[in-house]
């Protein structure tokens, strides 16, 4: 059966490459888009619960806008829901940067004295289009330039692009700065090093890594899994995690996260995965 959360159909419209495989009205390609505010939630039913947040510049194909909503697939992980309508625009300017600080703001002038007009959390992405003084000119507005990294210039450590997000408050389906999850942080993580991710952490348990023996000692970069949650190995002896326990990104000690998270009743650690051979 296909996964509801990665299958571009509803019972209107589908895409076109699931034509013979469900049933809808009819079959597109759809359009690219590209997401226009600084966080969108990406809905499982328009007006619904929140699946993922999409972020400034992310692309998406849209299948159908319909009554202000738009029926998505995102192009980062695949996953699939609705925005309202006025948080896409036309993809007209590719980005060419994103922004590598945990958050930055947009200006309407190369002034850091402005009035800001949005706060841009790690990972939106931007088309600049030059610099003005210490500022990047995007068609949204002024960005600081040491808050921007060209798209092909990837992160090395991605425990370390997680860490940026330590203290951020725990969101569920949070997937920026101003609220993250479990699965948003080793995302995060992950696309800002090339390595592709899904969004939720059974899908991740699935893609990321290779299974790790239990006799392999523990290193900073490697995953544990539990029915339900992921977490960064830091080191040896610390977990980098966003959880509902402290409602927040935090470290934690290995000898207390353990038996916390199995009494709470997530279980035991259903995997342990490295990333790199």
């Amino acid at each position: 059966m296909n996964d509801p959360r990665l299958t571009p159909a509803n019972p209107r419209v589908a895409h076109v490459s699931l034509r013979g495989q469900v049933t809808a009205d009819r079959f597109t390609e759809g359009d690219a888009r590209q997401v226009t505010v600084p966080v969108a939630d990406l809905l499982h039913a328009p007006g619904g619960r929140r699946e993922r947040q999409l972020l400034m510049g992310d692309g998406v194909t849209c299948l159908e806008d319909r009554s202000g909503w738009a029926f998505v697939q995102a192009a980062r992980d695949g996953f699939v829901g609705y925005l309202r309508s006025d948080q896409l625009g036309q993809d007209e300017d590719p980005p060419t940067h994103r922004v590598t600080a945990r958050a930055t703001h947009l200006y309407p002038t190369p002034d850091f004295r402005s009035h800001e007009l949005a706060m841009l959390s790690h990972g939106a992405r931007l088309a600049v289009l030059g610099q003005e003084g210490h500022f990047a000119e995007t068609p949204q507005g002024y960005v600081p330039a040491p808050h921007l990294t060209p798209l092909d210039v990837l992160a090395d450590d991605p425990v370390a692009v997680a860490d940026l997000f330590l203290g951020t408050p725990y969101l569920w389906g949070g997937n920026s700065a101003l609220g993250i999850d479990c699965s948003g942080l080793v995302q995060a993580g992950c696309l800002a090093c090339g390595i592709a991710c899904p969004g939720d952490s059974d899908l991740q348990e699935t893609a990321l890594g290779a299974d790790l023996p239990e006799d392999v000692p523990l290193q900073r970069g490697d995953l544990l899994f539990w029915k339900g949650h992921v977490a960064w190995v830091a080191g040896p002896d610390t977990l980098l995690h966003a959880n509902a326990f402290h409602m927040a990104v935090v470290h934690e000690p290995l000898t207390q996260a353990i038996p916390r998270i199995t009494a709470q009743g997530d279980g035991p650690v259903t995997a342990r995965k490295r990333l790199k051979g």
